[in-house]
């Protein structure tokens, strides 16, 4: 059910051509954009609206996914005005509303619009920006998570007609049950841990926090596989209600390795597992030791699965072996990527760097961690760099 939430109100009160909306973590900012427009659409003949975010997987599995959500929870979507090729909807009255990324540099420079929605702005560079709202007439909206200063505070925030205000959690009523208790846990951490303080600060309450001791930095992103690459194995992490399981397909290219994304998702059964693995049953999967019933059941389905051997230090040691290869991730690993982006190392109280990595943001990664430590780590290393 659809619920208009003090996000929305908030967002509606913005009256500047800029409007720049910070927030934390189920904050409800893409609800409480996404609505506005349709009303925007619908309220004036061919409107013509942009929403724009760094790629087309994170459109797909974001704001575009959500835009489908609103239009059918409010009775006004309509098959066939939805061109999905082109990724625009068309209404009665000949608005229009497009989807593209901001890698597509011939959108960046293509036909005016009369708004722009750029949908975690803080992943695209300056330049898609200026080129994008130097061809918009009516307004821009710009939202984000707040986990680092960018172009916006540096470029725009006090510019005269720019709106800026913070939304968090507490905004949003329909903010789901699952999302409150995690973030109330991580306000009871902060009491005595500086990470979990700046995730608070930042995912929770939605202010500007810094993000010091990323782990990795030894990836950059690419659109497809190239058909050169050899896939040799999966990672696999189990997980269920609150925690996503997660499968992530391994392959080697040009001395490098590529990682993408194929599961990650909550609620999975086993059965459910199986039935979304459709690669060569001989290739391996190294999967999480602490579910050997899990790893049976899939093995009696006919994969080669393995339990991956865990020591004192293998998390470590599998960070390690990662950070010693250079990575290629898909665009489409959206959840993989925002967890490179995020895992770092923990801290004490005091923010002295500890010689372990946050319990958080790691389901894809340890999937990736535990196909490394036993398929790439051909000469063992404990030599572990914490920036």
């Amino acid at each position: 059910m659809f619920i208009r939430t003090t996000v929305i109100n908030k967002i509606r009160a913005l009256t500047k051509f800029v409007k720049g909306i910070q927030g934390g973590t189920s904050a409800g900012k893409t609800y409480g954009v996404l609505p506005i427009l349709i009303q925007l659409a619908i309220k004036t003949d061919l409107t013509e609206i942009s929403v724009v975010a760094e790629s087309i997987p994170h459109l797909k599995r974001g704001a575009m996914k959500d835009f489908k959500k609103i239009m059918k929870e409010t009775n006004r979507w309509f098959d066939n005005r939805w061109n999905a090729t082109d990724f625009k909807y068309t209404f009665s009255n000949g608005s229009e509303i497009e989807f593209f990324s901001a890698d597509n540099d011939s959108k960046l420079r293509g036909a005016r619009r009369d708004y722009l929605y750029m949908n975690e702005a803080n992943n695209m560079v300056f330049h898609a920006y200026t080129e994008l709202a130097s061809r918009t007439k009516q307004g821009v909206y710009l939202d984000w998570n707040p986990t680092n200063e960018f172009w916006f505070h540096t470029e725009l925030q006090n510019d005269n007609d720019v709106d800026f205000i913070i939304v968090n959690y507490l905004d949003n009523e329909a903010c789901p049950e699952s999302a409150l208790n995690f973030i109330n846990k991580a306000k009871q951490k902060a009491l005595t841990s500086s990470y979990w303080d700046n995730w608070y600060k930042v995912y929770g309450l939605g202010q500007l926090g810094t993000l010091e001791g990323v782990i990795f930095e030894n990836y950059e992103l690419i659109d497809t596989i190239p058909t050169e690459a050899k896939l040799i194995g999966y990672g696999l992490d189990f997980g269920y209600s609150n925690d996503p399981s997660a499968l992530i397909e391994v392959h080697e290219y040009d001395g490098k390795i590529i990682c993408n994304e194929v599961i990650y998702s909550t609620s999975l059964l086993n059965s459910d597992i199986i039935n979304l693995m459709s690669h060569d049953k001989r290739l391996p999967i190294w999967a999480d030791s602490a579910e050997p019933k899990s790893i049976e059941e899939i093995r009696r389905a006919g994969f080669n699965i393995k339990a991956v051997v865990k020591g004192a230090d293998s998390i470590n040691f599998g960070i390690s072996v990662l950070q010693q290869r250079q990575m290629l991730i898909t665009k489409s690993s959206v959840n993989l990527i925002k967890e490179l982006r995020a895992y770092s190392w923990d801290v004490d109280k005091t923010g002295k760097k500890l010689n372990k990595p946050i319990d958080s943001m790691n389901h894809a990664i340890d999937a990736l961690r535990y196909f490394a430590m036993m398929q790439l780590a051909i000469k063992p290393t404990r030599k572990v760099i914490i920036t």
